[in-house]
């Protein structure tokens, strides 16, 4: 099977991370791809080095007509049994007339109008799913496959390597600096708790407005700004506790990537992990935007040791029981043998 991916995302963020994941994945169970990405994809070089074919040249065609001559081209010389377009700005390249082998890629609550060329779609959850069919995509096309969190075998980050106390709580933010991602709760939650250290691993327009707030908190040194990581599971490791205090949230590969990593995890109540986390179960969930009630939940995480493991152990099993890369890889390869077949009618 030939699979041509176009994941024409601009900036590095979980979409584009999550797509070189699956690439890579697919690439390990023998898939033939070309994909059409930026270099400044996060993971370009590791597709790269994989042997994947990238085409990064046809993005950089100023205007969109100009891409979608280029791509047809390359369509015409590859000719790929599929076409995976990752999001709105991928699947508003390709030509309409190649809607029966092509898939648009959901990670939220898109509208279906700008995925006319797509014949099938993929929803990261099953509400984005019914989303799909309530604004009227025919439930026969339409496919729920979870993302996977890109877990990796490396020991925790030395605290010292970031300017942190060993005996420090650590709370982790594994997310861009973008207003829908509430982070500027999180800082407000922290101030008042003095022996807790708040790492912000990420980029994004809002970084220079977080930093210029973590200073008029008082938060000095506790407030560590680590840019875009690829050691998210490292970082993870070192942390006690990861948060994600997003205003919204479709899904969250972060809830995957604490819980395969062990790491107890609190939530705000956006439409991912509000209906993934099972409150007091395998995490805790608060009110979006509620300072006090994000503090709480640190301050109840810090001083209890035992439910701490005792989230982070149900939270494994979970992401064991259903969102391992090999169980997500098979679900993603066999709507792409069902999707062949049916476009070979």
């Amino acid at each position: 099977m030939r699979v041509l991916h176009i994941m024409a995302g601009r900036h590095p963020g979980g979409a584009e991370t999550y797509s070189a994941d699956m690439m890579l994945s697919l690439h390990a169970a023998g898939v033939d791809q070309v994909v059409v990405t930026p270099r400044s994809m996060p993971r370009f070089a590791d597709l790269k080095a994989a042997g994947i074919r990238l085409e990064p040249g046809l993005l950089r065609w100023p205007i969109r007509p100009l891409r979608r001559w280029a791509l047809a081209r390359l369509i015409d010389r590859e000719k790929p049994d599929l076409i995976h377009t990752w999001m709105r700005r991928a699947a508003g390249l390709v030509d309409p007339r190649e809607r029966a082998r092509t898939l648009g890629w959901f990670g939220g609550y898109y509208n279906p109008k700008h995925f006319r060329a797509c014949g099938n779609l993929i929803g990261v959850t099953p509400g984005i799913v019914q989303h799909m069919i309530a604004e009227g995509v025919s439930a026969a096309t339409t496919h729920f496959v979870p993302t996977f969190p890109n877990v990796r075998d490396e020991p925790p980050v030395a605290r010292v390597a970031l300017n942190t106390p060993p005996d420090a709580f650590v709370v982790l933010a594994l997310s861009r600096y973008h207003p829908k991602k509430g982070l500027d709760t999180l800082l407000q939650a922290v101030q008042a708790l003095p022996d807790v250290h708040l790492w912000l691993a990420g980029e994004g327009p809002l970084r220079r407005d977080l930093e210029k707030q973590a200073r008029r908190l008082g938060l000095g040194e506790r407030a560590h700004f680590l840019g875009w990581r690829s050691d998210r599971s490292a970082l993870l490791r070192s942390a006690d506790v990861c948060a994600l205090p997003s205003r919204y949230e479709p899904f969250g590969t972060v809830i995957l990537e604490a819980w395969a990593a062990k790491t107890p995890l609190v939530a705000s109540m956006s439409a991912g992990p509000a209906a993934h986390v099972r409150d007091g179960k395998d995490g805790l969930l608060v009110p979006i935007d509620a300072v006090q009630s994000l503090q709480s939940a640190i301050m109840r995480l810090r001083a209890d040791p035992t439910l701490r493991t005792r989230l982070a152990e149900a939270g494994h099993a979970k992401y064991l029981a259903h969102y391992t890369r090999e169980a997500v890889t098979r679900r993603m390869l066999e709507v792409y043998e069902r999707v062949r077949a049916e476009a070979a009618t």
